[in-house]
């Protein structure tokens, strides 16, 4: 089902909400949860970025399975496969923190049969594991705009729906555990190929000696408009790539989708071609850069 969602001011007063990945999209994503009145306990990493955002209803703990102890729900943003194995089994692993009755939920992008691997070792110990990445970016978990797409029990998204409605505009539970990751994957393919097109046509313009501008905009009113050709478009177009989602992190998706077609005989050609212009962009040192700075590997090309 998916729900455009209305925010109430405080609807997660009082719960125990442990949170790890303090990245560009969790630090304000944590700060949501905060605000909307959980009892918020942070783990991450780098203790100073943790730090930096100690205030009250802010806990800090030293350890995942510290973080595991301190809560009733663990929302994971951290990024990728081998992250979220480690922070979950790892010395002093969250998943010996984890209490009986617990929910973890894994925001991040993680591998679909990872994932399905990690719910039924969790589940042993009597802890419910929802998958629900996000698309949206930075911007998105910024705004409290992500789009969520979640798998898992439909009992356990019950109880856990007014987090999401609290982080995302919109929320779609997509079927069991793993379906939230099968639609990501799916979102990053679309998402990578698209900008490789943006990509494209916007070189194509500019070695023709047309305004990018106007073509831009010119297109945006039809059949070729997207949020990506008005958002990563613009981008291109300035030359600023300040990170939203980096593009190590599309790559990084997009290997992960083409290897789940790889499992299930289902051929993915163009995703195949997409990555490997994210790898020649992450080879010539852009890969911290925002992923519409794909359009430098074709300028690179013909200049």
């Amino acid at each position: 089902m998916t729900e455009t969602t209305q925010h109430d001011s405080r609807p997660l007063q009082g719960l125990r909400i442990g949170f790890a990945g303090l990245g560009l999209m969790g630090r304000p994503m944590a700060l949501h949860l905060l605000h909307a009145g959980a009892n918020l306990h942070l783990w991450n990493r780098s203790r100073g970025v943790a730090e930096a955002m100690l205030r009250p209803g802010i806990t800090l703990c030293d350890t995942p399975a510290d973080l595991g102890r301190a809560s009733t729900i663990v929302v994971l943003m951290l990024g990728d496969t081998a992250a979220v194995e480690q922070v979950l089994y790892g010395p002093d692993g969250l998943a010996s923190g984890l209490q009986p009755g617990g929910v973890l939920i894994d925001m991040g992008t993680t591998a679909v049969m990872a994932t399905r691997t990690l719910a039924e070792r969790l589940a042993q110990q009597g802890v419910a594991y929802v998958d629900a990445p996000v698309s949206g970016g930075e911007i998105g978990a910024r705004d409290a705009s992500l789009t969520i797409m979640a798998g898992g029990d439909d009992a356990v998204i019950a109880r856990v729906r007014p987090l999401f409605d609290v982080l995302g505009r919109q929320f779609t539970h997509v079927g069991a555990v793993g379906a939230g990751q099968v639609a990501k994957a799916a979102n990053q393919i679309i998402v990578g190929l698209n900008i490789g097109a943006v990509a494209e046509a916007l070189a194509l313009v500019k070695a023709a000696g047309v305004d990018p501008q106007k073509v831009r905009q010119a297109l945006l009113g039809g059949f070729a408009g997207s949020r990506i050709l008005e958002v990563h478009g613009q981008r291109m177009i300035d030359g600023t790539f300040q990170p939203g989602a980096r593009a190590s992190t599309q790559f990084k998706d997009m290997r992960q989708a083409s290897e789940l077609g790889e499992l299930l005989d289902q051929p993915l050609p163009a995703t195949r071609l997409s990555m490997s212009l994210f790898r020649q962009l992450i080879e010539q040192g852009d890969g911290d850069l925002d992923h519409s700075a794909l359009i430098r590997v074709l300028r690179r090309a013909h200049d």
